[in-house]
C-alpha cells in the first residue's frame, strides 16, 4: 500500500490529485451540527495543497437517491473546509481552472446513480469520468472503505493510488485491536439494533474477555433472558440469535454484562416521565431509553481494570438531556482509565462532542463506524484491499 508520504516524495506541485474524503457531517437545515469528519480530512487536505497540489475533493452527504437534491448539497462542509483550510474552497467548479495549492469540492458523489450502483460496467465508467480529473487518487474516506463503490474503490485501480493519512492511522489503531492487543480486552456495545451487529458480536465473542451491552440491543438480550420489556425497542426476529450469542459467551468464558436497572419513560420524548426500574422487570407501559445508575455503577466497574477497550454505540438517547446520562458515564470511565481506548465512530463519537467531553481523553476516535465493525468482523472492506493490490 502506497502511502501519502510516498507520493509528496515523488512530487505533485501542479498535479491533480483527487482525494475520496468523508464529509458526511449531520445537518440541521444548512448548518452543519458535528464537523469531527470535516476537521479529520483536513490533514491529508492541507498537506497535498501545501505541496503545491491541486486538490480535487469527493465526498458524499447522507442518501440522495441517486440525483441531485438540495438539502443533500455539500455547500455547508465547502464553506467549513475552507474555514478550517484558511483558504477559498469551490463547491463543483471548472476543475481546469485550479491553482497550485487550490482545493476545490465536487458536489455530492452520490447525486450521480453510478456511484453505488452495483452493476460494476456503470460504477466504472462513473470511475473513468473521475478519474479523467486527476493524475493520482488518494483515498482518506475511512467511513466509506467498506463501500465498493466508484470513488471508493473502482478509481483506485484507474489512477495511481496512495492511502491517506486519516485512512492509515485507522487500520494501525484497528490492527491493534485484532492482532496486538493486551487484556482484559473489554468492548462495549450500544446502539439501537442487535441486527446491526450480529456479524461483529459473533467475531468478537471468539477475542474478548468481557462484553458490555446496553442501548436499545440491551432489551432484545434481556427479553433473550426471559424478562419483560415493556414497550422497549425489541427485535423479536433476533431473540434465538442472541440466545445463541449467551450461550457461546458462557460456553467462552466470556463475561457478558447487561443492564440491571434502566430508565423507563412513559414516551420517547424528551421531556417524558420516567422512573428507574430493575432491568429485569420493566412495566408494560414503559420503554427503556437509557441505562440506571446502578449499571452506570456497574458498567464503569467492568472497565476500571481492562487494558483495551473498543467502545461502539450509545448507551441511551443521548441526543434528550435526560436519557444521556449513561453514555456519559461510559464515556467517563474511558477518559478515567489506562487502558488502550478506541471510540468506534458514528453515534459515539458524535455522543462525545455532543456531551461536550474532551476527545484527547480517549487513545482513538474513529471517523468510521461501520468500517470499523466490518473489520472488527473480520470482513474484507473494498476500499482497502484494492490499495493493496
Amino acid at each position: 500500500m502506497k502511502t501519502l508520504s510516498e507520493l509528496i516524495a515523488e512530487g505533485v506541485e501542479g498535479r491533480r490529485v483527487l482525494v475520496r474524503a468523508d464529509l458526511n457531517v449531520p445537518l440541521d437545515g444548512d448548518k452543519i451540527t458535528d464537523d469531527g469528519r470535516v476537521r479529520a480530512s483536513v490533514p491529508t487536505i492541507k498537506k497535498l495543497a501545501d505541496a503545491g497540489a491541486k486538490v480535487i475533493v469527493a465526498a458524499h452527504l447522507g442518501r440522495p437517491k441517486g440525483e441531485p437534491d438540495p438539502k443533500f448539497s455539500l455547500a455547508p462542509v465547502a464553506t467549513r473546509l475552507g474555514e478550517l483550510l484558511g483558504i477559498e474552497v469551490p463547491l463543483a467548479p471548472d476543475t481546469t481552472q485550479l491553482t497550485n495549492g487550490g482545493v476545490a469540492l465536487l458536489e455530492n458523489i452520490r447525486f450521480d446513480p453510478r456511484e453505488t450502483s452495483k452493476d460494476d460496467a456503470e460504477r466504472e465508467a462513473f470511475a473513468d469520468e473521475l478519474a479523467a480529473l486527476a493524475d493520482a487518487f488518494v483515498s482518506d474516506g475511512f467511513g466509506v472503505v467498506h463501500r465498493k463503490q466508484a470513488s471508493v474503490y473502482d478509481v483506485a485501480k484507474k489512477l495511481p493510488a496512495y492511502v491517506g493519512e486519516l485512512v492509515e492511522a485507522e487500520l494501525k489503531v484497528l490492527r491493534k485491536l485484532t492482532d496486538d492487543l493486551e487484556r482484559p480486552y473489554v468492548v462495549v456495545l450500544g446502539g439501537a439494533k442487535v441486527s446491526d451487529k450480529l456479524g461483529v458480536i459473533a467475531n468478537l465473542l471468539t477475542k474478548v474477555d468481557r462484553l458490555l451491552i446496553g442501548g436499545g440491543m440491551a432489551y432484545t438480550f434481556l427479553k433473550a433472558q426471559g424478562h419483560e420489556v415493556g414497550n422497549s425497542l425489541l427485535q423479536e426476529d433476533q431473540l434465538e440469535q442472541v440466545k445463541g450469542f449467551l450461550a457461546e459467551a458462557d460456553k467462552r468464558g466470556v463475561e457478558l454484562v447487561l443492564p440491571v436497572d434502566v430508565l423507563a419513560a412513559t414516551e420517547f420524548a424528551a421531556d417524558a416521565d420516567y422512573a428507574d426500574v430493575d432491568a429485569a422487570a420493566i412495566p408494560a407501559d414503559r420503554m427503556g431509553l437509557d441505562i440506571g445508575p446502578a449499571s452506570r455503577e456497574l458498567f464503569a466497574a467492568k472497565l476500571a481494570d481492562a487494558k483495551t477497550v473498543f467502545w461502539n454505540g450509545p448507551m441511551g438517547v443521548f441526543e434528550f438531556d435526560s436519557f444521556s446520562g449513561g453514555t456519559r458515564a461510559v464515556a467517563e470511565a474511558l477518559i478515567k482509565s489506562d487502558a488502550f481506548t478506541v471510540v468506534g465512530g458514528g453515534d459515539s463519537a458524535a455522543a462525545v462532542r455532543a456531551l461536550g467531553l474532551p476527545e484527547d481523553g480517549f487513545s482513538h476516535i474513529s471517523t468510521g463506524g461501520g468500517a470499523s465493525l466490518e473489520f472488527l468482523e473480520g470482513k474484507e472492506l473494498p476500499g482497502i484491499s484494492v490499495l493493496e493490490s
